[in-house]
């Protein structure tokens, strides 16, 4: 696993500029769920958050979730040392680093990136300031307080007329200050005139009235005379139909204000009911939350990858078993509906004439692969009845499966042993439906998929397959060369034998992965044709014909699975296996040449 920062050392995590930390984006191994287990994502830490996305390519669609640092806790994991959990309240993310060393610079940045995320800190501060905060708190306010009363039509209604009496309010407060302005202006020039008259008095006893400007009072002393003024008023202001308007003006806004605080009271008390009742539904929520919570934590086991396989798996044996058990039930379920839908479709698959099987050929593998062939042969030929090492743990009519019990390091590695008869069908048939990856998914339903990695020959290949989870085990993969043999009789009596033999190897196009354990297999399906003469003149016909079937298996399984639960498996899935694969070969082959 690959994985990219866009920094790399702790004395670069800050922006000199700007203060903030910088971005860091890699691939982290994401605990998704039990039945995928580990996957790859490409996690990206920036302005405090850290997102994932399923790949770096697919950033632009967005991303597929995120965690606010603010109140992350980072938990790195006590015996993984690859491993860190990051958890928000009841979120938690599982992540594995490609080492220990990535593992230390995640934590690192997310503490940094956490530390920065309060408002409580420097660049926090520098990047919040007062009149943007203030802004944004206005804009905020005034969003809310318009949107929340959307639904009110007879309020909307009101606040309407509000905004008509303050623009006509506006008006003739405009009006009557140009009126008092006036009068003020007016009164000045009054008392400026009468001082003149008084100092004129002064300097002129004689009494004169120049064009009646004076008037003579009854006591002898004397006034000017002043215009009287217009029922209009200064400048032609109708001052008393002013003053009018403006009350009933007044008038009409707190009228309107008055309806206005009652129709938010009503509207207060509508709000407050809708609220004890969302509280109410909250509570009941919380209630069935707690009761959910406390009723998975009764459970045995749960879908973290702390309870999957593990060497310190909080799962014991037995929970470990019978969930592995319930597992295998619900595949089952799914294969036989599955097969009661599918309708096969016939495919060509020709098997190459036997003369093209017999060679050892010249690939870089050819001498392990015949060291394997005549291993296998001369183990086949010993018998199992009288060796107390071997304990036979099914029969079923003609079949018959062995196994001897080995562990090396706390593995199980138990060989197995199987012995089958089958009519109708021939050893070259048998092997050659086992070994052509053609037809493999129509009777295999514990691959996942499969592919071949590379061509030897014509009777070679190297397969990679993965295998369906069963959880709480982790997923398995295989990487195995398969070939395909025919052995030549050693004399005139002795049958063909045909034999499929599957041992795993390694390739640079294959690594091993988090994602998968790799098992070690050595596999063999080795088959002999028996015929019975047929009665007079007839030619021999698939009634005539049996295979005699010796299948061998070690697998090393890798991982920590419980030897118990590994050799119960065993026990029940080898002997489904044959069935369901003799039974595929028989369905395939009838009413067809037999193919010797």
């Amino acid at each position: 696993m690959s994985e990219k920062s866009s920094s790399s050392s702790s004395d670069e995590d800050v922006d000199p500029e700007s203060g903030q930390p910088l971005e860091l984006g890699g691939v982290l191994s994401k605990w998704t769920n039990y039945i995928h287990g580990w996957q790859d994502r490409w996690v990206v830490l920036k302005n405090n958050t850290l997102s994932y996305y399923k790949s770096e390519d697919e950033r632009e669609y967005g991303c597929r979730g995120s965690l606010c640092l603010s109140k992350a806790v980072i938990t790195p994991h006590e015996f993984d040392e690859c491993r860190f959990d990051v958890s928000v309240n009841d979120s938690v993310w599982y992540l594995r680093a490609e080492d220990p060393e990535h593992r230390l610079q995640w934590i690192e940045s997310i503490e940094l990136h956490k530390a920065e995320s309060g408002y409580g800190s420097e660049t926090s501060l520098r990047r919040h300031g007062s009149m943007l905060s203030l802004t944004s708190a206005a804009s905020a306010l005034s969003s809310t307080s318009t949107s929340s009363f959307k639904k009110g039509h007879r309020l909307r209604e009101k606040l309407a007329e509000m905004e008509t009496f303050r623009d006509i309010l506006c008006r003739q407060v405009d009006t009557l200050q140009k009126y008092f302005d006036s009068c003020a202006d007016a009164v000045s020039k009054d008392e400026f005139q009468r001082d003149r008259v008084e100092d004129d008095d002064d300097d002129f006893p004689t009494s004169a009235r120049p064009d009646g400007e004076y008037n003579h009072n009854n006591n002898g002393s004397k006034e000017k005379l002043f215009s009287p003024a217009s029922p209009k008023g200064i400048n032609g202001i109708d001052f008393k139909g002013e003053a009018i308007t403006f009350k009933a003006t007044t008038a009409g806004i707190l009228s309107t204000l008055s309806h206005c605080i009652e129709l938010m009271v009503k509207r207060e008390d509508s709000w407050q009911k809708r609220l004890d009742k969302e509280l109410e539904k909250r509570r009941k929520v919380e209630d069935a939350y707690k009761s959910a919570v406390d009723e998975l934590k009764k459970k045995s086991h749960y879908g973290g990858p702390d309870y999957e396989e593990g060497p310190n798996s909080l799962i014991n044996e037995e929970e470990f078993f019978d969930a592995v058990e319930a597992a295998l039930d619900r595949q089952d379920k799914i294969e036989e509906q599955c097969q009661s839908e599918k309708v096969r479709k016939p495919r060509l698959t020709l098997a190459s004439p036997s003369d093209a099987y017999s060679t050892i050929g010249t690939h870089r593998f050819a001498n392990k692969v015949e060291e394997t062939v005549q291993n296998h042969m001369a183990y086949s030929i010993q018998e199992v009845g009288g060796d107390a090492n071997w304990q036979l743990v099914v029969e079923e009519g003609e079949m018959k499966v062995y196994r001897r019990e080995v562990e090396e390091n706390g593995i199980v590695l138990d060989p197995l042993k199987a012995t089958h008869a089958v009519k109708g069908v021939t050893g070259h048939e048998v092997c050659h439906y086992f070994w052509d990856t053609a037809v493999r998914l129509d009777w295999e339903t514990t691959i996942e998929n499969f592919h071949v990695v590379e061509k030897l020959s014509d009777n070679a290949i190297i397969v990679y397959q993965t295998h369906k989870r069963v959880w709480p085990a982790s997923q398995r993969d295989v990487l195995y060369l398969s070939a395909i043999r025919m052995i030549p009789p050693r004399n005139e009596n002795e049958p063909d034998t045909w034999l499929v033999c599957n041992f795993s190897v390694d390739h640079d196009d294959a690594p091993p992965t988090n994602r998968c354990v790799r098992a070690k297999i050595n596999v063999a399906m080795i088959c002999q044709t028996l015929v019975s003469p047929p009665e007079g003149d007839k030619e021999i016909s698939r009634d005539n014909i049996m295979c005699k079937i010796n299948y061998i298996a070690n697998v090393n399984p890798g991982g920590w699975a419980p030897a118990s639960v590994l050799r119960a498996v065993a026990k029940r899935e080898y002997p489904k296996f044959l069935k369901r694969f003799t039974s595929y070969v028989q369905e395939k082959t009838a009413g067809k040449p037999i193919l010797f």
